[in-house]
């Protein structure tokens, strides 16, 4: 038997057992698996990694910081219509020479307690209302001084009513403004957990893609070695040139590079998985496992249906509305107050007088005053308006020209305006999302499919060409080129799978969650 068909013979056994003895793998799927299984790493579900996100995600943070200043300012403008409750006080010891007969002493000594107090309030409608009571108490040392001490007191309730201010509309600008953003702050919280929630799967299905890559990569490698250990033996046999040794070993170089470029990717999207949830691998693990697969089957909607439900409830496009009626509340208000002020004033009161009564001698006459009572009798003479007092009027401000507020009306309107074309441009490019977005859903069973008939044509590729190159009728060099078309197939499967799976959760995000799907 001559030595070429020793190697004949022999090469194709030896390939035989190698397969045998486990070494290789019969069939990709099987080969992707076991590495795959082998491949160390922290497990993490993409339950966790949403929950993970959810918790620790710096985007739903700043947008719940948004929110809580939003709640903040709008009690804040609530707390403008509250009661204020105001009180005074303030002491005076006065020693003053005189020179009249009728001041009562040479140096007339007075001590002075004044007190005022009450509440204030703003009411929606623009109406201003303060009740207060002042006191006053007064010692002397004058001898005409008919009380000593005195008591003076005088209580009124005051209004003032502006008439072409807009009331509530005017009143409430700042409340109403801040009520919209607001909603507006709290639209945004709510699409900013369904954002991250959509980053997560996205990312977490990028990491399944890249994990898959790794593996067709490394069975890429690993065949180029095995490629090579025959090469060279059908080589030393005398059954190929050194060209076709050259050919393998070139190839598995560059099989070698891309492994280590997969390995870095792979590694690459676990950590920005990781940081994007905030949650390391554990000790001595250096990335994520995915242990959740993709669906290959997602149903769609109708695509008007779901254009229409986006409009009406996507998250982002609420909270650019409410931005529209914050700007449209300041402007109606501007429109108001760019009129004449006309304001109505009016108030009702009384006041009290009581004291310790004291002879007060003048010529030769004693007097006495018939008054007499503590602060509480001057109080009381207050409440009950023993001594009323009431006033009306109309306070007129007309501006000259009326460029200031017209000037101000204008440019709210113009913002107005500017948050409408907002709106629609939104509006716009979100039904454009929608549409997309289906349409990648839609073809993305086809796509899977075709995906999947690529990687069986280009194993049956291999195969034969591996068939084809053991009886001498392809080069070394035609067979690695089908080893990196399998390669490339596999890598368009995974990016099949991937694809259709964060097209859905996309669709999900932009519909704020109207499109349900199970993983």
């Amino acid at each position: 038997m001559s030595r070429k068909l020793i190697a004949q013979v022999a090469i194709p056994l030896v390939l035989l057992l190698h397969d045998a003895a486990g070494q290789t793998p019969s069939t990709p799927d099987s080969s992707l698996r076991a590495i795959l299984n082998e491949l160390k790493g922290t497990s993490l579900s993409l339950q966790e990694a949403t929950q993970g996100a959810v918790k620790n995600a710096t985007s739903v943070r700043k947008a719940e910081a948004v929110y809580l200043a939003a709640s903040g300012s709008t009690r804040r403008e609530s707390g403008q219509f509250d009661p204020n409750l105001f009180f005074n006080l303030n002491y005076l010891d006065q020693k003053s020479p005189t020179a009249s007969f009728f001041s009562g002493a040479p140096t007339l000594a007075t001590q002075q307690t004044t007190s005022r107090t009450g509440v204030r309030m703003n009411l929606s409608i623009g109406t201003q209302l303060e009740l207060g009571l002042n006191t006053n108490k007064l010692s002397t040392n004058s001898s005409f001084a008919f009380l000593n001490p005195e008591y003076d007191a005088f209580g009124s309730l005051t209004l003032r009513q502006p008439l072409l201010g807009g009331f509530a509309v005017s009143a409430r600008k700042q409340l109403t403004k801040s009520e919209r953003e607001l909603d507006a702050a709290k639209a945004r919280y709510d699409q900013a957990l369904l954002a991250i929630e959509t980053d997560v799967e996205r990312s977490y299905w990028d990491l399944y893609a890249a994990e898959r890559d790794y593996a067709v990569q490394k069975l890429t490698r690993d065949r180029a070695e095995a490629f090579l250990k025959e090469t060279e033996l059908r080589a030393r046999a005398g059954l190929v040139g050194p060209n076709q040794v050259a050919n393998a070993r070139t190839f598995l170089a560059q099989q070698k590079i891309q492994f280590l470029e997969r390995e870095e990717e792979l590694d690459r999207q676990s950590d920005q998985l990781a940081s994007l949830i905030g949650i390391r691998p554990g000790p001595g693990m250096q990335r994520f496992i995915p242990t959740d697969e993709p669906s290959s089957n997602y149903p769609l909607d109708s695509v008007d249906a779901l254009v229409e439900y986006a409009l009406k409830h996507n998250l982002d496009l609420q909270a650019t509305a409410q931005d529209i009626e914050a700007q449209r509340a300041l402007a109606k208000a501007a429109g108001w107050e760019a009129l004449p002020s006309v304001d109505f004033v009016g108030s009702i009161g009384g006041s009290g007088l009581s004291g310790t009564p004291q002879d007060v001698t003048f010529s030769n006459d004693t007097l006495r005053t018939t008054r007499s009572g503590s602060l509480g009798r001057a109080i009381s003479q207050v409440s009950t308006r023993e001594f009323p007092n009431w006033s009306v009027g109309v306070q007129l401000t007309i501006p000259i020209g009326f460029r200031s507020g017209l000037g101000e009306e204008d440019r709210l309107e113009a913002n107005v305006l500017q948050e409408e074309q907002r709106y629609i441009e939104q509006s716009r490019a979100l039904a454009d999302q929608v549409r997309s977005t289906c349409r990648e859903l839609s073809n993305g069973k086809s796509r899977l499919e075709a995906a999947r008939d690529g990687v069986e044509a280009a194993q049956e590729q291999v195969r034969i060409g591996l068939i084809e190159y053991r009886n001498g009728r392809l080069t070394a060099f035609e067979l690695t080129r089908l080893g990196e078309d399998f390669a490339a197939s596999q890598q368009q499967y995974s990016a099949a799978l991937v694809r259709t799976a964060k097209a859905a959760a996309t669709l999900r995000q932009l519909t704020s969650g109207r499109y349900q799907t199970n993983h």
